[in-house]
């Protein structure tokens, strides 16, 4: 039985051994794998193994904008550069104007984006009402609802401002949704504000006082704007319009308006200061352009 040897361990025997030797003298003339009896196959260790291991040692640095920072795929990192960068090299002078400029008129856009959506609740009571609402309310135009839209808006719209909703370019949309939260709170405090002073003022006691906690100004120190005399006065005649709730609101979206026209005028006028140093030091090495020199006579005019 060919089997036992394997089963108790032993030496399985050369199938070849039984042939007839001038078969087997065939077979082995004419076979084209040569047949090696008791052949034993050792494994190899991979030499590969350790240099492997030290690649994944030491990979390579990839930036903060890659997903994966253990440094695979470094290869297609190593030329990155943040876009940022690129553009600040690549734009022109006009095109950085435009971009302070653009980046105040987007500013006002958030922020009436921002007060219609914390102003929805408002907005659809004033389309129901146009649509579904009574006939007393709809002869009137839904006035009344109207006015509570407009109301909201306008207040919504002061907190945004007076918080400084979108006044620092490049800042997490996270910091601008939790203002924009924080102004919703402070109009929705202002309007249980209101309650309270009716009820108070049909119970006959005594009128509780409204205090939104707006900060004066989100600017340092060192940029703080200071309003002009003129510039305060006029300021007074319009504050005196309104209603003494709604004051300090307004005041302080009027300080934020200042200060984001003044960070405005700086940003433009650092532009200005770096043109002006670039065009200075071509004349020194004597390579100023036509517009160099008509630039100089329009400054030295003014």
């Amino acid at each position: 039985m060919g089997w036992l040897p394997s089963i108790f361990g032993g030496d399985a025997p050369n199938p070849l051994g039984k042939l007839d030797p001038k078969l087997r003298e065939f077979l082995e003339k004419e076979s084209p794998v040569k047949y090696i009896p008791n052949q034993t196959t050792t494994p190899t260790r991979r030499q590969d193994a350790p240099a492997a291991v030290e690649s994944r040692a030491e990979a390579a640095t990839v930036p903060s904008a890659s997903l994966y920072q253990d440094g695979r795929y470094a290869h297609l990192w190593k030329n990155y550069r943040p876009l940022a960068e690129v553009e600040e090299e690549t734009s022109t002078d006009h095109d950085k104007l435009m971009a302070v400029l653009e980046g105040y008129k987007e500013r006002k856009a958030a922020i009436a984006r921002a007060g219609l959506e914390n102003c929805a609740p408002q907005q659809e009571e004033w389309i129901n009402c146009m649509k579904n609402g009574s006939w007393e309310d709809q002869l009137q135009m839904c006035r009344h609802q109207v006015r509570r839209f407009e109301r909201c808006y306008t207040m919504q719209s002061r907190f945004l401002r007076a918080l400084g909703y979108g006044s620092v370019a490049g800042r997490p949309a996270e910091v601008d949704e939790d203002i924009q939260l924080h102004a919703d709170a402070l109009f929705q405090r202002m309007l249980q504000h209101e309650a309270e002073v009716e009820k108070a003022k049909e119970a006959g006691t005594l009128i509780p006082s409204f205090d939104p906690s707006i900060p004066r100004t989100t600017a340092t120190p060192a940029t703080a704007v200071k309003p002009s005399e003129e510039l305060q006065k006029q300021w007074k005649e319009k504050l005196d319009q309104l209603p003494e709730d709604e004051r300090a609101a307004e005041e302080a979206a009027l300080r934020a308006d200042l200060q984001a026209k003044a960070d405005v005028a700086r940003n433009v006028k650092k532009i200005w200061d770096a043109k002006r140093e670039e065009r200075e030091v071509r004349r020194a090495e004597g390579q100023a352009t036509f517009s160099d020199t008509i630039a100089a006579l329009f400054s030295k005019g003014k």
